[in-house]
């Protein structure tokens, strides 16, 4: 168990998220990044789609209220374990009173608290992540307050021997030096995520389309796991496109009446009536989720096969990161 000592304002448990519910108005939730819950949780020996806690406002501290495994992904928050420092990407053992402090982050926008077995809340329509809109899934259908006490499973859902940590803790390579994207954009400080064209693309003037694939896209203070707006050149189509309502899914790029865009994310509702010019392909969803607001973006146009290609790029590294695991936990016996 653990007990929030700071107030968290909307850090919330979450999974991989609530698939399957889309035609009954049920959106995904889960994950921001769903890299680093998987690696938090493979580094614990959890099922990879083991609740943890997603943390996007900082500073946090918890104190264990027992003795138990944890690890720390996503955001480098300069994290301490009582007064010894914590490399990011990283699991260790924690004792009954320690507290865990992290900080506002070095790089990167949400942090990622995984305990063994995963975090213990009722399964709610196959999930256990917190849907915010309907208030239900997760820890009481909010986020986490100051006083909350959080359970875990605990080694009773895991093999103990895989739940074994070396007395100095182990970590993983975090996956912006894995997963580089080798890009121009990335030399000027400036995320950058692959899109494929969507169902409205060719509906809009060719100075727009330049500018969608050129321009530096700012993520505006009226972002959240809903959506990123963006600010930047305005998006024109060569005509009025009006649209019933449709479904949409995370990482549809819409094109309000203000002609600046809208990425749709996690807890994004499942239609919408906006035209759609663009996706940020599943494998770059990650990267969204690790983008802070007020940085910018840069679309860099793909194709369906290195999309493809892209998911397995992540199931190589997600593969190494299990076989280190492996071998550190076997090494510790």
């Amino acid at each position: 168990m653990i007990e929030l000592l700071s107030s968290s304002a909307l850090s919330t448990v979450q999974d991989m998220g609530r698939d399957g519910y889309l035609r009954f108005g049920v959106g995904t939730s889960g994950a921001m990044d769903r890299i680093a819950l998987a690696v938090g949780n493979i580094l614990l020996g959890n099922d990879e789609n083991a609740a943890g806690i997603e943390i996007p406002i900082l500073p946090f501290k918890v104190r264990f209220l027992e003795d138990i495994a944890f690890a720390l992904t996503g955001a480098d928050c300069s994290a301490q374990l009582d007064d010894m420092p914590i490399p990011p990407w990283w699991a260790m053992q924690a004792r009954k009173r320690q507290v865990l402090s992290l900080r506002v982050p070095a790089s990167g926008a949400r942090a990622y608290l995984t305990l063994t077995g995963g975090v213990d809340v009722p399964v709610v329509l196959g999930s256990r992540s917190t849907q915010l809109r309907g208030q239900f899934g997760g820890f009481q259908g909010r986020p986490l307050e100051k006083g909350d006490v959080i359970r875990a499973i605990g080694a009773a859902a895991s093999d103990a021997a895989a739940t074994a940590i070396p007395p100095c803790g182990f970590g993983a390579e975090p996956p912006d030096f894995a997963l580089p994207l080798t890009d121009h954009a990335l030399e000027e400080k400036v995320i950058a995520v692959r899109v494929l064209p969507a169902g409205e693309y060719d509906r809009y003037t060719d100075d727009s389309v330049r500018a969608f694939w050129s321009a530096d896209w700012k993520i505006t203070p009226q972002s959240n796991r809903y959506g990123y707006r963006l600010e930047g050149p305005t998006i024109s189509p060569t005509g009025a496109i009006e649209k019933r309502s449709h479904g949409i899914v995370p990482g549809v790029i819409q094109v309000p009446h203000s002609g600046q865009p809208i990425i749709q994310l996690r807890d994004a509702q499942p239609s919408g009536g906006y035209p759609k010019i663009g996706t940020v392909i599943e494998a770059d969803l990650w990267r969204l989720g690790q983008a802070r607001i007020g940085e910018k973006l840069r679309f860099v146009k793909t194709t369906y096969e290195d999309a493809v290609a892209a998911l397995g790029s992540i199931d190589h590294y997600l593969g190494r990161v299990r076989n280190l695991a492996g071998l550190y936990r076997n090494l510790s016996r």
